[in-house]
């Protein structure tokens, strides 16, 4: 059974850092590209950032980059979302999502539609 487990969520001033952690059972992990997602209230669901299988390619959507990394843990079969300068926008629930099919990652990361699997997702709040 696949399963994914969003970690690190919490309440934060703007300018603070956060630390998301996903982690994963049931896949062969080192051939699956990850995505992190987040959706705020009344809004649609956001491409946040894309990691390739091996970690050699790195994706992350206008609103995020430059502040936040993603990276990942093959022998942890773990993948993380620093989060640094925080600003109240960001504040939304956070999904990690698992790629196992696509073979042109670099083509199709910041599709929804992309990722088969889904985390329950984890809140993260910025106050002013």
């Amino acid at each position: 059974q696949v399963q994914l487990v969003e970690s690190g969520g919490g309440l934060v001033q703007a300018g603070d850092s956060l630390r998301l952690s996903c982690a994963t059972s049931g896949l062969t992990f080192s051939n699956d590209n990850m995505g992190w997602f987040r959706q705020a209230p009344g809004k649609e669901r956001e491409f946040v950032a894309g990691i390739s299988w091996s970690g050699g390619s790195t994706y992350y959507g206008d609103s995020v980059k430059g502040r936040f990394t993603i990276s990942r843990d093959n022998a942890k079969n773990t993948v993380y979302l620093q989060m640094n300068s925080l600003k109240p926008e960001d504040t939304a629930v956070y999904y990690c999502a698992a790629d196992v099919r696509s073979s042109y990652y670099s083509a199709v990361y910041y599709r929804e539609r992309s990722y088969e699997y889904w985390g329950q997702g984890t809140q993260v709040t910025v106050s002013s």
